[in-house]
Order: structure tokens, then sequence, then C-alpha cells
């Protein structure tokens, strides 16, 4: 049993290195992100990329989606966007004998990899038509309960800077996606390394190493990681560290946040340090693994107040605050 296990965990890291590489024939640098989406991916999560414009972030979903050789659906967010242009509708046709009736047309949700490009720029009665789907892997039209078929992940975008004509995802949304990934500009090496790969002749093209049975079953693998009693009191005491009027909070989250990280916080915490744990060969987590992935679990669960916002402090310091701050182990 051991020696399946071992199998197991040697296969995910393989076919996760080997994810990795393909994708890193085609986006330069930006290994942290791509290692931070990879691990939504694995741990059956959605991921919000945030990054001003041209940084690669739609290439990235895109190549993902073809290594993974999913399929792929791309909703562009525009204020005009209804829910029913991304859910799909009831439409009226005629059948050969003359009769009319109802059949369903899916729309673009109805896939396994979806890009929800520029999520922000849509009105938020249509952002909200993704909430059914991220959370519940189904839609409803029409009183009728339509499955979506698994893997399903939603990777969306937002630019960060152009806040003019765009609404803010709202708190309850931004709660459903597992991490929130910054992406930030390259280095100038990597800034050149990009315009040598995409002026040229040559266009770097990625291959597909997984499929959706494959993704299934590492993500089935993740889940079955045991978490030690002492790394679950752990992320515990980490998210209720992060409310303002908890006891043994720190002084900044206590001065500069409104709201602090839900329980599904918590979970990310979990599922990223689960994944984290397998990319490292190893079948239980640690403290390591959960300090790892924190950033991208919690940045979007800390909901700074006026006072926060108006000095400039980021949801990324506190969590860095709240690391140092809470012990490993509990008193």
């Amino acid at each position: 049993m051991a020696e399946q296990t071992t199998l197991s965990v040697e296969v995910f890291r393989e076919t996760a290195a080997a994810i990795e590489r393909e994708v890193g024939k085609v986006i330069v640098g930006q290994k942290d992100v791509v290692r931070s989406v990879l691990t939504c991916v694995l741990s059956g999560g959605h991921a919000l990329l945030e990054g001003v414009p041209g940084l690669g972030k739609t290439m990235l979903i895109r190549t993902l989606a073809d290594v993974l050789e999913l399929k792929f659906s791309r909703i562009q967010f525009t204020p005009d966007l209804m829910p029913a242009d991304i859910v799909g509708t009831d439409i009226l046709e005629e059948t050969e004998d003359g009769r009319r009736q109802f059949r369903f047309q899916a729309g673009p949700v109805f896939a396994n990899f979806i890009l929800a490009d520029e999520i922000n720029r849509a009105t938020q009665k249509t952002q909200s038509a993704l909430l059914e789907a991220m959370q519940e892997r189904s839609v409803t039209v029409a009183n009728r309960t339509y499955i979506l078929e698994p893997p399903f992940f939603v990777m969306a975008t937002q630019n960060p800077i152009e806040m003019e004509g765009t609404y803010p995802l709202p708190e309850a949304q931004l709660d459903r996606f597992l991490f929130k990934v910054e992406v930030r500009f390259p280095s100038s090496g990597e800034l050149i390394e990009i315009l040598t790969r995409t002026t040229g002749a040559d266009v770097p093209v990625a291959g597909a190493v997984a499929d959706g049975e494959r993704i299934n079953a590492m993500i089935a693998l993740a889940r079955a990681v045991p978490i030690a009693s002492h790394v679950n009191d752990y992320v515990a005491r980490l998210v209720i560290a992060s409310h303002p009027e908890s006891p043994t909070a720190p002084e900044p989250v206590k001065r500069y946040v409104r709201y602090g990280a839900s329980p599904r916080g918590a979970q990310a915490l979990i599922l990223g340090g689960k994944i984290s744990a397998l990319l490292n060969g190893r079948y239980n987590v640690a403290f390591d693994d959960v300090q790892a992935v924190a950033p991208g679990a919690l940045r979007h669960r800390l909901l700074l107040n006026f006072e926060g916002l108006a000095e400039g402090i980021t949801p990324d310091s506190l969590v860095t605050t709240l690391l140092k701050h809470v012990p490993t182990q509990g008193s």
C-alpha cells in the first residue's frame, strides 16, 4: 500500500512538472504565477489573476488549457453581457412534425476550462451568473438544473488600474476563488526573452501532457493527502487571527481590517498546502506548505477598512504579519 502511494505521488509530481515545462515553452518567467494557477487546478478550485494589460494572463490560461487537453471556453466580459450569454437559455424551435418546443441552448460555461476575461467589466448581475457554476458545478435555467462535467475550472482576469467602466467583484464572488494571483511585471531579462520568442518567425507551441481523466485522478489524490491535527489547528488559528475582533489578532489587523478570512480561506490553505506537499514529494502537509500558499489564499479575503485603504496598506503585508504573529504551535 505504501509503495502504491509513493508511486502515485511520483506520478503526480512528474505530471505537474511536465505541465509546468510545457507552459514554460510559451510563458516566460512567472513561475510563481504558473505554480499558483496549477495549484488551483489540482485542488479543483478557481483562480483570479490580477495584473496590468499585456502581462500574458490570458495567454497563460489558454496555454494551460491546451496542455491539459480540456474543453476550453473564453468569455469576454463587457458591460452589455447578460447572464444568459454565459449559462445559456431555452430557445423555441419547430420540430419535424410542425410542433413547437423549447430546447436548452447551452452557454459557454459548459466547458472544462473557462476563461472569464476582464471579469470586472460586466455588471454584478452578470458576474453572479457564475456563482452557482463555481460553487455547485451546475447551472439552473427555467427551473431546470444542468450539471457541469468535471473537471471544471473558472480562471478569471482583471485589470487593477483601470477602474472606469468596471464593477468590482462582490465579496461573495471573490470568496469563491481559491486563490487570487498577482501577475507582476517581468524583469529585464524576462522581457528580452519575451521579445525574442514573440517577434520572430517561429511561435512557440505547448503540447498536451494530461487530460481530464488524469486531472480528476490528481485532484482525488490531493484530497486524500492526510493532514495532522496540529496543522489543522494552525490553519484555524491563522484564520481566526485575521478577524479584527479576535483577541489573537495582531495590532495591524485590528487597526486596518474590516473583515477577515472566511472558512473558505481555511479550506484554501489546507487544499493548497496539500498540493504543495505533493509537489515537494511528501504525502503529509507541513507548516511550510500552508505558509507558502497563504498569500494567494488570503489576500482577497482580507477586507480593509477606510483607514487601511487611506494608509495604502496591502493585504499581502497583513498576511505577512499574520504569519509572523501566529505561532505554529498553539498555546
